[in-house]
């Protein structure tokens, strides 16, 4: 049997132990010693970044805000589909899983954070959010496993009404707001159309391959088009 080696720690903003682990050539994130993610499984956020982006490639320096760095496969998924003067700000909370992706040697992000069209902030999605209004064309959050299953207590107001109006706002015409979640959510989905999104609803496996086993959902919520894009 393959060993599974604890190779860092940090602490989220709540104070839980987040730990960084190898196994086999594998890596592991656990929050309070619940898997929050792995390169085992990545497909549903990659095609986050993909549905999230759809179109984006014949628009004129597109801009992207991911909040939640992860392992960077939202990320890459999001660079496949842009154009070269494209620009993604990826917002994450925790220094330490900036410093993972940017380590070669764990082979996660590095390649992707050196891209020249990338900005990591380090701090609060919610603060990019409330520059000024219509500065992106696609807003992606991942930060958590869900609207309920929270990393941190403070994000509970991204699935709420003030928070899906920063998000709102923050789209300018045609854009989409990409939700990641580990399980369904029907009152989130009434919550986005409510506040005049067009919803849409992916049901993806976390393998590209399975044909069985559970699901991530993806909440595709599209502003109408009302006119042109920058």
């Amino acid at each position: 049997m393959k060993k599974t080696t604890l190779l860092d720690t940090a602490t989220t903003p709540d104070g839980k132990p987040l730990s960084l682990f190898s196994h086999d050539t594998d890596r592991i994130i656990r929050v309070g010693g619940i898997e929050l993610m792995s390169t085992r499984q990545h497909h549903s956020e990659e095609r986050l970044g993909e549905l999230a982006c759809e179109g984006l490639a014949a628009v004129r320096a597109p801009r992207v805000l991911i909040g939640g760095l992860g392992m960077s496969f939202t990320l890459r998924a999001v660079l496949r589909m842009l154009p070269d003067d494209g620009q993604v700000t990826v917002a994450e909370l925790i220094p330490a899983v900036v410093r993972w992706n940017r380590d070669p040697a764990l082979g996660l992000g590095a390649d992707c954070l050196a891209d020249e069209r990338v900005t990591i902030f380090q701090g609060d999605v919610a603060e990019c959010l409330r520059e000024e209004a219509g500065r992106y064309d696609a807003v992606i959050l991942d930060v958590d496993n869900g609207t309920s299953a929270l990393t941190a207590r403070g994000n509970d107001r991204l699935y709420q009404a003030t928070g899906v109006g920063q998000v709102r706002r923050a789209l300018g015409p045609g854009g989409c707001a990409a939700y990641w979640s580990a399980h369904d959510d029907p009152a989130f989905v009434e919550l986005l159309e409510a506040s005049g999104f067009e919803v849409a609803v992916e049901r993806v496996r976390p393998h590209a391959k399975a044909r069985g086993g559970s699901s991530h959902f993806l909440f595709l919520a599209h502003v109408a088009s009302g006119g042109q894009r920058r």
